[in-house]
């Protein structure tokens, strides 16, 4: 694939988020986007996710989005609130910039459960997110170009 792909990972579960970065990596080379055209960005929590994923959007030097997180559940709301305003501004960031956004924010009771979504036992979903992105941008290439596909 010949264009770019930005990665935005939250550092805030790492040793979750870095599993679900290797799942992406590793779908978007069988799709063969090379790792030279993969941009990881970097933001402190899953809150912050949307933020990036907007800055990169309105960048345009990217055709697809990766965004990648893990939100456990925890004794107070917070995991709502976090949850909930990552996965809106996410789909914000994806309608309004005409974008495709793979969304692979884990929302989980606990750690071995967002570990078995991370290359454990329930695959990884980092690398759905990644599938997931780049066949949209597919879609919404085609879409552009007057060749929607089906």
């Amino acid at each position: 694939m010949s264009f770019r792909v930005a990665v935005v990972v939250s550092r805030y579960n790492e040793v979750v988020t870095r599993r679900l970065l290797e799942g992406a990596r590793a779908a978007l080379a069988e799709d063969a986007v090379s790792d030279g055209r993969i941009d990881v960005i970097w933001v402190p929590g899953a809150f912050e996710l949307p933020a990036a994923a907007a800055a990169a959007a309105a960048s345009r030097r990217y055709r697809a989005i990766v965004a990648l997180g893990c939100v456990i559940r925890g004794e107070t709301p917070h995991f709502e609130y976090v949850a909930g305003e990552a996965a809106r501004g996410l789909g914000e960031v994806a309608r309004v910039h005409h974008i495709a956004v793979g969304f692979g924010v884990l929302t989980t009771e606990n750690q071995e459960q967002a570990l078995a979504r991370a290359g454990g036992e329930a695959g990884n979903k980092g690398a759905e997110a990644a599938r997931a992105a780049l066949e949209t941008a597919r879609v919404l290439e085609g879409l552009r170009r007057g060749t929607p596909r089906d």
